[in-house]
């Protein structure tokens, strides 16, 4: 039996509805990301889970308790929010003790408690501080610990990265999923960040239009999407309209490049995907299809150089490793390129 169950969620605002028959089940211990654009709902179900927000219809579980009609502070979740909300005129110690406060308990275990979680998330010399006093990520820290101070169930957390520069958001994204598998605790976590997904995530909810597209692992969303939203969604894609030139054995072909699908086809004209990374300059090993084109774009990208070419008249972007000593494809140069058929991604 799942540990957080959400079953049949829907949550109308007046005659728009936000989210369609949500259905999740998350094992404890999990690390479950909601991913998707804005306004696809993934907040929304946070919320429900929390209990801020009141489902139109459906049922959430925690453990073996029916919490849909929980007010929040009777859930035993802890919460992350984006914008950090902690309070300007308490210190960090105290911001950490808040909800300890609140549920009465003693100060002598009370400051027990806040020095473990401040010493958990790297701030154990903090504790007198004011928030004022401190970077972007040390208040994400101390929100993080106030969250996990009451010992929740569940911890949620929305978007908690977002507002932070990109270096000291790829190190916060490590020392949270750090923390969460050495406590083991059941984790929510709503990002519009695949990147973010696809490295802290035990599994994906990829969300769009109120509903789950796909759930599944990581290697799994990301090299078996379920349907072209989700593959265009996360990471880079080549979209390639191709000709099916035998149904039965599943072959087609893009501008005259002949591609074997694996699989029986319609006759007519099917989607293709092939990511960046799939294509190689040259021939490769385990590569069966190969072409020549003419390199349009070239960008540098640091450890990777994304270049553009054509195949079959159809323009698609390939990425390849900046190697030291070789020199990187030049505008207008003509160039082989190959990728592996098992590689192609057929969308539905």
């Amino acid at each position: 039996m799942s540990f957080l169950s959400l079953d049949q969620l829907r949550k109308s605002f007046g005659a728009t509805q936000v989210v369609k028959n949500f259905n999740l089940d998350i094992e404890q211990g999990e690390f479950v990301s909601l991913l998707g654009p804005s306004g696809c709902g993934k907040t929304t179900v946070l919320r429900m889970i929390a209990g801020f927000e009141s489902p139109s219809h459906g049922v959430i579980r925690i453990g073996d308790a029916d919490v849909t009609a929980r007010r929040p502070n009777q859930r035993n979740v802890g919460m992350v929010f984006q914008a950090y909300a902690l309070f300007p005129n308490l210190t960090v110690a105290q911001n950490v003790a808040f909800g300890l406060k609140v549920k009465g308990v003693g100060k002598a275990q009370s400051a027990a408690r806040v020095a473990e979680m401040l010493s958990l998330v790297g701030l154990g010399d903090f504790g007198k501080r004011y928030p004022f006093q401190l970077s972007g990520g040390q208040q994400q820290r101390v929100a993080l610990a106030r969250a996990l101070a009451v010992q929740p169930q569940v911890l949620l957390l929305d978007e908690p990265l977002s507002a932070l520069d990109a270096k000291i958001r790829v190190s916060l994204r490590e020392e949270i999923r750090e923390i969460q598998q050495r406590l083991g605790i059941t984790t929510v976590f709503v990002t519009h960040d695949q990147e973010e997904a696809l490295s802290m995530s035990d599994r994906i909810v990829v969300m769009h239009g109120g509903m789950a597209q796909q759930i599944g692992a990581p290697h799994e969303i990301y090299s078996s999407p379920a349907n072209r939203f989700v593959a265009e969604f996360v990471g880079r894609l080549n979209v390639l309209d191709a000709e099916v030139t035998d149904a039965a054995q599943g072959h087609v072909s893009v501008g005259g490049i002949e591609i074997p699908t694996g699989r029986p086809l319609t006759p007519g004209t099917v989607p293709l995907a092939l990511r960046p990374e799939a294509i190689s300059l040259g021939p490769a090993p385990g590569h069966d299809i190969s072409f020549t084109g003419t390199v349009t774009e070239v960008q540098f990208l640091g450890s990777v150089i994304r270049v553009g070419t054509h195949m079959g008249g159809a323009p698609v972007l390939l990425d390849t490793f900046n190697r030291t000593g070789r020199r990187p494809p030049q505008l207008g140069e003509k160039l082989e390129f190959s990728f592996n058929s098992k590689g192609v991604i057929l969308l539905e």
